[in-house]
């Protein structure tokens, strides 16, 4: 367009071919069938935790899964894996993604430190760049789902991904407070500026359960979630309990242990079932 400023995330006109300008190539021999970042508009809320069990559960469906840690400044994911002691290894053809023990292919910036624990200080371009490389430098191979584990908010990395990937879908992670409506609202309009679907909303600590008689105990209110998604026509795919048993496999790095039927009905909207 003649009078395009080429800043994609204010831009009113969906179909304009610039809107691809920014999109960037995979390695030969990558092809990924679906892309799904995982997404919040505020930090804390459990997305690492979902973006794992996707893919454990999008695993055990079958599919050959992919997990792009694009939190470079807050890496969980190999920790959550339990591959944070492996370092990704590379060739002249490219970086390989590091495989969890059930053939999940991971990269993180964690897996390219001396040290887990060195502190990424980088500024944001820097960051964003090291998120595309993530794309195309890792020889991927050919991948069913691949899911995005995105930082908080809706800075440098989320207007990244979504500018230059082929993002086909968003599943934003939630918690019953009164924020959710912020979440979600942030979440939404992010989606809808990049021309991004939001498949659905994952609610996470929506209740915890009396060790003694079972009861459902909501520590922070319910029905708040249900309301807003009500409000933006989007469908609720789990309600995710504080379970003190996931917790301590997950700082085992054995998220591949854990029960994710709940993600069943996530997987099959994803696969387009």
């Amino acid at each position: 367009m003649s009078n395009c400023s080429h800043n994609c995330s204010s831009c009113s006109q969906k179909d304009c071919k610039d809107r691809n300008q920014f999109e960037i190539q995979a390695k030969e021999g990558t092809s990924f069938k679906k892309i799904i970042a995982v997404m919040s508009g505020k930090g804390g809320v459990g997305k690492s935790l979902v973006t794992s069990m996707l893919a454990v559960a999008s695993k055990k469906s079958g599919f050959d899964t992919a997990v792009l840690d694009a939190d470079i400044t807050g890496p969980s994911i190999p920790k959550t894996f339990g591959v944070d002691s492996l370092r990704a290894q590379g060739s002249e053809q490219g970086l390989y993604p590091v495989y969890s023990k059930t053939g999940i292919k991971v990269m993180s910036i964690n897996l390219l430190l001396e040290e887990p624990s060195q502190p990424v200080v980088w500024r944001g371009p820097v960051i964003s760049g090291v998120v595309k490389q993530f794309y195309t430098d890792v020889l991927w191979g050919e991948t069913d789902i691949m899911f995005i584990d995105m930082p908080p908010g809706t800075g440098d990395v989320p207007l990244t991904v979504f500018q230059s990937f082929k993002v086909d879908g968003i599943i934003v992670v939630t918690t019953p407070q009164d924020l959710v409506s912020m979440i979600v609202e942030k979440s939404v309009k992010m989606a809808n500026m990049m021309n991004v679907p939001i498949l659905g909303v994952v609610e996470n600590m929506s209740y915890a359960v009396c060790p003694k008689c079972n009861e459902k105990l909501y520590v922070f209110g319910e029905g708040k979630t249900e309301s807003v998604c009500k409000e933006y026509g989007l469908p609720l795919l789990a309600k995710l309990p504080i379970n003190p048993e996931v917790a301590s496999l997950i700082d085992q790095g054995k998220v591949e242990d854990l029960d994710v039927s709940a993600f069943d009905s996530a997987i099959n909207l994803i696969k387009g079932e």
